[in-house]
């Protein structure tokens, strides 16, 4: 998993007036949950443009006016006209303690049933996953190369070693399914096919009377 390192200061003002007040010198309003105690601090929206904007987990090295912690990002709030990010929570995260996070999927090579003309389905983007923080990666890779038209990979396919994937096992995560065209082709074949059988099969000779 990458890192990331993120400076912030500590909330002395709680209320709608002081967050307002942060936010207008665009500042981000924080809270980490999952230690001795929540701590509630800020950060300006640039330092977070690394974690939010990408499709990578990372584990963040937050420095809380000279104390550190290590943390994962688990929720965020958008602005619903702006898009400007309003609150992020987090979770701290130990050595000897279990976490659960989302973790994106990641498609690698190119499937045989694609080659072949069949479209490749991605039923899920990402994977609720259990372990330790340092045994998460940024993503999680599934290998399609030997997936055939009609081949699907469900979530109980799949081994991550020391990571727990709690999701249902039997929920399908990639497919590949038989495009419109080539549908249409093995339609279209198979009626020709049966045209022609029609023509060169011979009437039947009448019974005699």
């Amino acid at each position: 998993m990458k890192n990331i390192e993120i400076e912030g200061k500590l909330r002395n003002e709680f209320g709608k007036k002081g967050a307002n007040a942060l936010r207008a010198e665009d500042n981000v309003l924080c809270v980490m949950y999952g230690g001795k105690e929540n701590v509630h601090f800020y950060a300006h929206v640039n330092v977070f443009r690394g974690l939010v904007y990408t499709p990578d987990v990372h584990l963040v090295k937050l420095n809380i006016e000279g104390k550190k912690y290590d943390a994962v990002m688990k929720e965020i709030q958008f602005h619903p006209v702006t898009d400007k990010i309003l609150h992020i929570d987090f979770v701290q995260v130990f050595d000897e303690k279990l976490v659960t996070l989302e973790i994106p999927v990641k498609i690698e090579g190119v499937s045989a049933g694609v080659r072949a003309g069949g479209k490749l389905k991605l039923k899920r983007r990402s994977l609720k996953v259990k372990g330790f923080a340092k045994d998460f990666p940024e993503h999680l890779s599934i290998d399609i190369t030997n997936l055939n038209i009609g081949d699907s990979i469900k979530i109980g396919d799949l081994d991550y070693g020391k990571l727990e994937i709690i999701d249902n096992k039997r929920a399908m995560i990639v497919t590949v399914a038989i495009s419109r065209n080539v549908q249409k082709e093995e339609e279209e074949a198979a009626a020709a096919a049966a045209t022609t059988a029609a023509a060169v099969t011979p009437e039947a000779t009448p019974a005699a009377e």
